[in-house]
């Protein structure tokens, strides 16, 4: 071997022991970047007895039922489902079954906060349901004048729960929730 293969040779074994020196360790899972759009709304009027503003980058698709919708939010996959009910001496038990819906997702939540929303000059009653932890509808909220109308939501990610990566989104998505709640008239 002459001296020119020997130190080749050698330049790659002190590579080698070099580059061994440092531990190794793999780098964690990240998320991606959540790009937000800016905020416009345009009035909904549906076939049924409501209006409301809805964010633009949404689509609202009727759902099976005359009165059912599916405010779609594509950059998210993310979908409000709303359903509307006429009220006939029921309100009651409508109401119950709102609150057993959204507390069904307690067993995997972390709480649930409630906000209350009244408007008298409009007649618009109701409760934004804030489902913190992995579960799998984030937000619900239901609103009534408690004579007549009934109008119910509930907010799912065609994803798996998961609180941390998420929340960007259902902030983006509460707060559109709460220019629905807070501009929704009964006509």
């Amino acid at each position: 071997m002459n001296k020119k293969n020997f130190q080749y040779i050698f330049l790659i074994f002190i590579c080698l022991l070099v580059s061994c020196a440092e531990n190794y360790s793999p780098k964690p899972l990240g998320y991606f970047r959540i790009d937000l759009s800016e905020k416009t709304y345009n009035i909904f009027k549906s076939n049924c007895s409501f209006r409301f503003l809805r964010a633009s980058d949404t689509k609202i698709i009727q759902d099976k039922n005359d009165c059912w919708y599916n405010i779609h939010y594509p950059f998210h996959n993310a979908t409000i489902h709303l359903t509307y009910k006429t009220i006939n001496n029921n309100l009651g038990n409508i109401i119950e079954e709102s609150h057993k819906l959204a507390y069904d997702h307690s067993v995997k939540s972390n709480g649930i906060i409630e906000k209350e929303y009244r408007n008298d000059e409009d007649r618009v009653y109701g409760i934004l349901y804030d489902i913190h932890g992995n579960s799998a509808s984030n937000l619900q909220f239901f609103v009534t004048d408690s004579s007549n109308h009934f109008l119910r939501g509930s907010l799912y990610f065609n994803t798996t729960p998961n609180s941390d990566s998420l929340q960007p989104i259902k902030q983006h998505i509460k707060d559109d929730l709460q220019i629905l709640i807070e501009s929704l008239n009964w006509i």
